[in-house]
């Protein structure tokens, strides 16, 4: 499988706002005015919308798929988390949060054939959620899909158990790390920590448990990749949750919020710039409530 995804889905969320239930283990997430229920929704749908169109009018490839109105789903925005494709292998995974585990819908998987996106096997491995064991799809591990690695910073969110059971079934190596907050608590996802693309890689090492950094960058280094590194406030503001997408004539194009290109420095957008294009799309409510970035909303199906 090439690096850049060539297909994303997307999910325009019914009922966007705060999760209490996620935010006990994702410290992005903020309080301050999640009262209002409404404006937050609405302003959700607008942001949604607006980062669709923009991606489109840039020649990528963007399937939206409505969420449902019941059960209602405050995170449905982010579908990466369920969900992961392989060339027509679909994998279902395991959820911390219990309402989260109510996005997983089969139905969604005929929308995506109907689209074009193959789908001749569907692994689900949602049963370790049986035994408190999760991992969150592509927010708990970012996959190096031409090399066959799978990286993975260990919270309650990312199981070492599950971890080796999805490289089980693709054939993965693990590239295991720890990774911490502000606080000192385990970052909820990896994809908060990295940005894996074709020939770079965006990461905060500054959050990676000191003795496990060297490996990890010289892990990227020796895949051919070209390390960007940044600061734990830029991790902050959301600077390691980007993706790389290819455009209509195959171009290289690496999606962020607006919040992560602010906190970038005029070198670390000029080493980015030598490989890809950089589209910013703002999103600051879904960032806010939802404690995730452009990234979490983009789920490659091909």
């Amino acid at each position: 499988m090439r690096q850049a995804a060539a297909k994303i889905m997307m999910v325009r969320p019914a009922h966007f706002g705060y999760d209490p239930l996620t935010a006990k283990t994702n410290s992005f997430q903020q309080t301050e005015g999640a009262d209002q229920k409404h404006n937050i929704q609405q302003a959700a749908i607008d942001e949604f919308n607006s980062a669709v169109n923009t991606l489109r009018t840039k020649g990528v490839e963007v399937v939206v798929i409505d969420d449902t109105d019941e059960p209602k789903k405050p995170n449905a925005v982010f579908p990466n988390n369920w969900v992961s494709f392989h060339n027509g292998r679909v994998i279902l995974y395991p959820m911390l949060a219990e309402n989260r585990r109510w996005e997983r819908r089969i139905d969604l998987l005929d929308q995506l054939v109907d689209e074009g996106v193959p789908v001749n096997e569907v692994i689900d491995i949602s049963k370790y959620e049986e035994d408190n064991k999760f991992l969150e799809s592509t927010g708990s591990v970012v996959i190096d899909y031409e090399h066959d690695l799978a990286y993975a910073c260990l919270s309650s969110r990312t199981d070492r158990d599950v971890l080796d059971k999805l490289c089980e079934i693709n054939g993965y190596e693990p590239v295991l790390f720890e990774s911490f907050n502000k606080e000192g608590l385990a970052v909820y996802h990896t994809n908060v920590v990295m940005c894996l693309a074709s020939k770079y890689a965006v990461i905060c090492a500054e959050s990676i448990k000191p003795d496990q950094r060297y490996d990890v960058i010289r892990t990227l280094e020796e895949t051919g990749h070209e390390v960007v590194e940044i600061t734990m406030d830029q991790m902050y503001a959301f600077a390691g949750n980007m993706l790389e997408v290819l455009d209509s004539e195959g171009k290289s194009i690496l999606v962020m919020s607006q919040t992560a290109f602010d906190s970038l420095s005029e070198h670390q957008i000029q080493s980015l710039t030598k490989y890809s294009a950089i589209q910013t799309v703002s999103i600051p409510t879904i960032e806010k409530y939802g404690g995730g970035s452009v990234r979490c909303m983009m789920c490659r199906v091909s």
